[in-house]
């Protein structure tokens, strides 16, 4: 047999490969039936409530871009889920040529409905593996997504160059959602381990994380504060949220930023404090402060790149150590 001809077998067999294996993923998430999880809703229409439902005021050039669509075809689903009372429109504060798509009190319900099966069908699929089986078939999937996704980025002598385009590749693929459930609980735990990891802090700062954000979840107000995590590939990476400052309502106040080890150096600590400059400022507060304590180097000096000033400092003794807390504040 030529060289050629083994080529083309080989390339035949993998391209069979390819197949039967998307035969058997959309078989086994259950993509062959006409609505997705007995919802009303298609697989595209879920898509599209997906990215309406974990990011805030996008435009329909946006979801184009992120979803690959038809703008035709976008513009359908869309008027037909304005037609259900699903989404509302509203001028960009920052362009009022552009209008900012999110979804109604119905259309969020919709939304968690769907997310709420499509995670628990995702856990009872993983749940007979093993931790080990797990982090294999994890890892197999990063393997999968990362090969399609930049080939031309991971072959031989790619060089410096191409190391960044999948660094910022990967960067995109980032998540900022509104919270859900499980997350207050995730958000306190994560502070009191790395804190403790970190800092040697005791369990009084883990105790205070937990006040504020029991606060948070039970009395803010969703129109003037939020809560956000950054997740990629369903893996929480941070958070932070926003709550109106006690001493000065015209405030707007940063509260318990996180960004985990693994995830530093991707940016996610600079895009959860833009957010949250930005929702401080279309909900029209005139500033935005924040305490920190001076041995939180990385989190100052993110501080001070995103336009905030030292205002105040005070030394405290707190969560087993001497300190010195600092107040940070920037003009909306």
């Amino acid at each position: 047999m030529s060289t050629v001809g083994s080529m083309q077998d080989a390339a035949d067999e993998e391209i069979a490969a390819v197949r039967r294996f998307n035969r058997f993923y959309t078989r086994r998430i259950d993509l062959l039936n006409e609505k997705l999880l007995d919802s009303p809703f298609t697989l595209t229409q879920a898509r599209v409530l997906f990215e309406l439902g974990t990011h805030e005021g996008l435009s329909a050039a946006r979801l184009v871009q992120t979803l690959g669509l038809d703008p035709g075809y976008l513009s359908r689903i869309l008027q037909d889920f304005a037609d259900r009372r699903l989404i509302v429109r509203q001028r960009a504060v920052e362009d009022a040529r552009r209008s900012e798509i999110s979804l109604s009190a119905k259309g969020r319900k919709a939304f968690e409905s769907i997310d709420r099966k499509s995670r628990a069908l995702v856990g009872e699929m993983i749940a007979p593996l093993s931790p080990i089986e797990r982090l294999g078939l994890l890892a197999a999937m990063r393997t999968v997504e990362h090969q399609l996704s930049g080939p031309a980025a991971t072959g031989p002598g790619a060089g410096a160059a191409a190391v960044a385009g999948a660094a910022v590749a990967r960067t995109e693929e980032i998540v900022l959602r509104p919270y859900r459930i499980g997350d207050v609980g995730w958000a306190i735990e994560r502070h009191g381990v790395l804190y403790a990891d970190e800092y040697g802090w005791n369990g009084e700062f883990e105790a205070l994380v937990a006040t504020l954000l029991a606060r948070f979840a039970t009395e803010h107000d969703p129109a003037a504060e939020r809560f956000w995590v950054a997740e990629l590939g369903g893996e929480r990476l941070g958070c932070v949220f926003v709550v109106r400052s006690d001493k000065d309502r015209r405030a707007a106040q940063l509260r318990c930023l996180l960004v985990e080890p693994q995830a530093r150096g991707l940016g996610i600590g600079r895009r959860l404090v833009d957010r949250c400059l930005e929702f401080a400022k279309s909900a029209g507060y005139a500033k935005m402060i924040l305490w920190t304590n001076d041995v939180l180097t990385a989190a100052r000096r993110l501080y001070e790149s995103a336009g905030f000033r030292l205002i105040e400092e005070s030394h405290h003794r707190s969560f087993g150590h001497d300190l010195v807390g600092q107040i940070w504040s920037k003009e909306l």
